[in-house]
């Protein structure tokens, strides 16, 4: 996929973030948009700051399987076909194993997760007929290394990348006519921290404050990095200076990371 122009492409998670920046930098390559978000109002707000393309906004919560197999359907006939599909919605959670609540954990694993795996699957066949698509599926950094208080978030992004890697190798060798990329964001100055459950012991606002503090990227600058290993078809998107440092690190020490990420936890997650 070397041009972007009238390109029928898919975002979930569109109301705010990296999904509205995606949303802006899609329309300016000329972009045909399919935009979805659980909060309607915010959504809105992503589509009257659009200049003029073809855009349809859809209310969509990805932790409904239904839901997600519906609306591919409904693109697929309202657009004609479907060409890029980014499976960006996500939530967070801040708490440790022993005090995470089960609805917390499948709350986290049913948007970041299954909203990413059915959502892939959904539209697969509509990518295929194209002839010319691409998925691409948000992760994170944390999907690279564990850290403690995200055992959920961690579980979730390592099943997304293992998940589209897995997939990408699949469409090399059935010789199918679809791109997959994995995008691993750093820290990003979103809405994310903001909305994140907390476990019952958790400071949630010295953790936002400390979220706020390590978010080196823009959702714009974090949307451009995004389009642009899209049109390089880049397996791995890296975002942010901190998202290169952190995979160098994995890729240097393996499992030997544990003990920075343990001093670092120590002095700003356990005071």
């Amino acid at each position: 996929m070397k041009d972007l122009k009238n390109k029928v492409a898919v975002v979930t998670g569109a109301g705010s973030g990296i999904g509205r920046a995606l949303a802006n930098s899609l329309a300016a390559r000329g972009c045909r948009l399919a935009l979805s978000d659980v909060n309607d109002t915010a959504l809105a707000e992503t589509a009257a700051g659009l200049p003029e393309v073809d855009v349809r906004t859809y209310s969509l919560d990805v932790s409904d399987r239904e839901a997600i197999y519906a609306h591919a359907a409904q693109v697929r006939k309202d657009f004609g076909q479907v060409n890029l599909v980014i499976n960006n919605a996500g939530v967070a959670l801040s708490a440790s194993v022993r005090e995470m609540t089960d609805e917390d954990f499948q709350w986290v694993m049913d948007i970041d997760f299954w909203g990413v795996a059915h959502g892939t699957r959904a539209f697969l066949p509509h990518l295929i007929e194209s002839g010319d698509g691409h998925v691409v599926n948000v992760s994170s950094v944390f999907g690279l290394i564990g850290v403690p208080k995200q055992s959920a978030y961690n579980a979730a992004k390592f099943a997304v990348r293992g998940f589209t890697e897995s997939l990408r190798q699949e469409m090399k060798l059935e010789n199918l006519p679809v791109q997959v990329s994995c995008v691993h964001p750093g820290g990003i100055r979103t809405n994310i921290a903001n909305a994140a459950r907390m476990g019952k012991s958790e400071n949630g606002e010295a953790q936002r404050k400390g979220f706020d503090k390590l978010a080196m990227t823009t959702p714009d600058k974090a949307a451009d990095i995004i389009v642009k290993g899209i049109l390089k078809n880049e397996s791995r998107i890296l975002v942010g200076p901190d998202a290169w440092g952190i995979d160098a690190i994995n890729r240097l020490l393996g499992s030997a990371y544990q003990p920075l990420v343990e001093r670092f936890s120590r002095k700003n997650l356990y005071v």
